[in-house]
């Protein structure tokens, strides 16, 4: 039985919330109509494919890696975090790792498996590779329904509605209200409006799902 699985994150891109990354493996039979990339797929589709996947997937599991850890080690680590994270929790393990984008994650950041687990990067695999795609969904879905509990706790940002990224409304409300601790202290547009309102922030320690 198939012992690949797909890798792939959501939220790399943001000003605020966490990055979320996923790993699923699918069996060699399923049935995911619509299945493609989270970014190609409309929301309530992307729901609905959420819950087929956890349905019929081999083994799924997710990492996340919090906005302190993004400032501490960077946005690239932080996302190797979340992905290892992910795959070390699946309950089965892989041996090949079909990876989104054009990195592969490196032995640091995977230490206890980097050994026995073959790696690919694959550009563009979120649309291409049906583990990759089920990956995607799964990581976009849970970091969105995050992000609209997080806006009831950290208000008047719209997370709920953005998700954290960084449109017009999202760099007025920070230029209004300062950051919140789950904004990225590193990041431009988050940087420049703490310098003009002088706010600090205290942070959440990193967790993995």
């Amino acid at each position: 039985m198939t012992r690949t699985a797909g890798v792939d994150e959501a939220g790399r891109g943001c000003l605020a919330g966490p990055v979320v990354a996923a790993a699923v493996i699918l069996p060699e039979s399923f049935v995911l109509p619509g299945l493609n990339d989270s970014k190609q797929v409309k929301e309530e589709l992307r729901y609905e494919l959420s819950v087929s996947i956890k349905q019929q997937a081999r083994a799924y599991s997710i990492g996340v890696a919090w906005p302190g850890e993004i400032d501490r080690v960077n946005i690239l680590q932080a996302t190797f975090l979340a992905m290892s994270r992910a795959v070390m929790h699946l309950r089965i393990e892989p041996v090949h790792l079909f990876i989104d984008g054009n990195k592969t994650i490196p032995p640091h950041a995977l230490p206890e498996l980097s050994h026995r687990v073959m790696q690919r990067a694959i550009i563009g695999g979120d649309a291409t590779v049906a583990c990759i795609s089920a990956a995607s969904i799964i990581a976009k879905t849970f970091r969105d329904t995050l992000m609209k509990s997080l806006a009831k706790r950290y208000p008047g940002y719209g997370f709920e509605r953005h998700k954290g990224y960084g449109t017009k409304a999202h760099l007025q409300a920070i230029l209004q209200q300062g950051p919140s601790a789950m904004h990225r202290m590193t990041f431009r547009g988050v940087t420049e409006k703490k310098q003009k309102t002088g706010t600090s922030a205290a942070w959440l320690p990193g967790i993995s799902q």
